[in-house]
């Protein structure tokens, strides 16, 4: 049996169950990601057809239904897995555009090599995709994860203005220690250390203690 046909009967394999399954399966074939296959519910939520989906370049698919500024995070981990030849899955947060609404929703993906070649090089991946529904109590604790996500990727360039002695008394300025208390703890001159919380306020734009927290904790300095 050549590889082609393999490929396809995997794929026929996977299509008897899709409907059955509660996420929508994406299937790629290697190397480069191309689209492969789409399970019928993902296609609804899409507004495609198989023709459609397969037809579209990974970079048109990616451009048209996803924030590209989560690919950024994710695409090196799938990279990662491919050049790693693992069976591990891997999983990652993205948002998408379905159902013709402009705005994002959030899902959850897992993906993992599906089929490999004669020479055991990954020739398909699958991968499961779920949306994380705003129903369930583990949502809330997602959306700040998310939240969080989203703040550090639009900052970072502030926060990498800090030095590392800035980062310190961030941490301790967000944990409520007075300009006393953190120069005590860091063996500091007083002036230094409100020196130190002025240009941590200037170099962030923070002009509030809440603004200050959200770096703290989105850097994981706290």
């Amino acid at each position: 049996m050549d590889i082609e046909q393999k490929i396809k009967d995997r794929i026929e394999q996977i299509n008897e169950v899709a409907n059955l399954l509660p996420g929508v399966i994406i299937i790629h074939r290697m190397p480069g990601f191309s689209l492969e296959y789409m399970s019928p519910s993902g296609l609804a939520q899409l507004g495609i057809t198989l023709e459609t989906f397969r037809n579209y370049t990974l970079w048109e698919y990616t451009e048209k239904y996803f924030n590209l500024e989560d690919a950024k995070e994710y695409e090196p981990k799938l990279h990662k897995m491919i050049d790693s030849n693992t069976d591990e899955n891997i999983t990652f947060f993205q948002q998408v555009k379905i159902n013709g609404s402009q705005d994002w929703t959030w899902h959850i993906g897992t993906m993992k090599i599906l089929m490999r070649d004669d020479d055991g090089l990954p020739l398909l991946t699958i991968n499961m995709v779920f949306k994380v529904d705003p129903m369930q109590q583990i949502t809330t604790k997602v959306e700040r994860i998310l939240q969080e996500n989203n703040f550090r990727r639009k900052n970072i360039h502030l926060f990498s203005q800090l030095s590392k002695r800035e980062r310190l008394v961030l941490t301790l300025m967000a944990l409520g220690k007075s300009s006393a208390e953190t120069a005590a703890e860091l063996f500091l001159a007083l002036g230094t250390v409100e020196t130190h919380r002025k240009n941590i306020r200037r170099k962030l734009n923070a002009t509030d203690y809440y603004e200050l927290c959200q770096f703290a904790q989105a850097f994981d300095l706290i």
